[in-house]
């Protein structure tokens, strides 16, 4: 029997994804994927959770974490919140006994399908300072010398900015190419007509978040607060490896909780081939109803 199409939306990489936010166009920008073996992203769930949450697992049993970016377009103007994984096309193991792997390679070339260049790029807002967040802004293109978007201001919080050098992915080089660009940015600034930057801290201490309003339309994009659509009815979840679960926890609920009582869209740079979604409260529960 045929897997119902947005069932199978869960399991596959995220392709181009576009839709308007009032005056606003907003795409999601691919480049990679991260392939997990679900546990080892969620420790605290067992064989079991799994097994009833299967539709989210692809045929190896594993959980589909896209990597990319959100075009953000106004007019002849653009922005990117988020810069993928890079130029690194092979697939690479990110974890011990290869409980995850990663690729990237694919921002520029959609891009192009979207009509952009790099040098449309104005500004690139990083949410945080992750390897699978900062690629290209960080990583030259092959055969060039400079990172794709080097003409770029490049947006980072300050205490993002302030932890790089403790931060999964920030070796001196990267934060070196990094640095000739970054402006820091706080919650609450605008940042680009239409988009301000909204504190979102606990996956790391400095994680910021871009709300895009429009028209009477608004978006947020939340960045790691949630890796999956499973943990919308889950947000209680710890991610491996955050120092403040509870925090983050916390957060998620917040944060579902405005998405689902505002009317405002979400966006999930991570979640599959389902990027762009509203969010239902069930319940105690939350439910993610996926558009574009």
């Amino acid at each position: 029997m045929r897997i119902p199409d947005n069932e199978d939306r869960l399991r596959r990489p995220a392709r181009i994804r576009s839709l308007r936010v009032g005056d606003l166009r907003v795409s999601y920008v691919p480049d990679g994927v991260v392939k997990m073996v679900p546990r080892s992203l969620f420790p605290a769930t067992s064989d079991e959770t799994w097994a009833r949450n299967s539709r989210y697992l692809d045929s190896s049993g594993w959980l589909t974490i896209s990597a990319g970016g959100l075009l953000i377009e106004n007019g002849e103007r653009a922005m990117l919140v988020d810069a993928g994984y890079g130029p690194f096309t092979e697939p690479v193991s990110m974890m011990e006994h290869g409980m995850a792997t990663m690729y990237g390679g694919s921002l520029l070339d959609s891009l192009d399908r979207l009509g952009r260049g790099p040098h449309d790029i104005e500004t690139v807002a990083i949410t945080h300072l992750h390897i699978e967040h900062l690629g290209w802004a960080a990583h030259p293109a092959p055969g060039e010398s400079e990172p794709a978007f080097a003409h770029a201001a490049y947006l980072v919080s300050q205490r993002e900015w302030d932890d790089r050098r403790t931060t999964f992915g920030v070796t001196e080089e990267v934060a070196a190419a990094l640095a000739r660009r970054v402006r820091t940015v706080a919650d609450g600034d605008e940042v680009f007509p239409g988009v301000r930057a909204v504190a979102l801290p606990g996956h790391t201490a400095g994680q910021m978040g871009y709300e895009v309003t429009s028209a009477g339309e608004r978006l947020l994009a939340f960045a790691d607060v949630l890796h999956s659509p499973v943990q919308v009815a889950h947000p209680d979840w710890a991610i491996v490896g955050e120092s403040a679960a509870e925090e983050s926890a916390g957060l998620r609920r917040e944060v579902l909780g405005r998405l689902a009582d505002e009317g405002t869209i979400g966006f999930g740079v991570h979640f599959a081939d389902v990027p762009f979604g509203r969010v239902r409260r069930m319940g105690d529960s939350f439910a993610w109803e996926p558009l574009a």
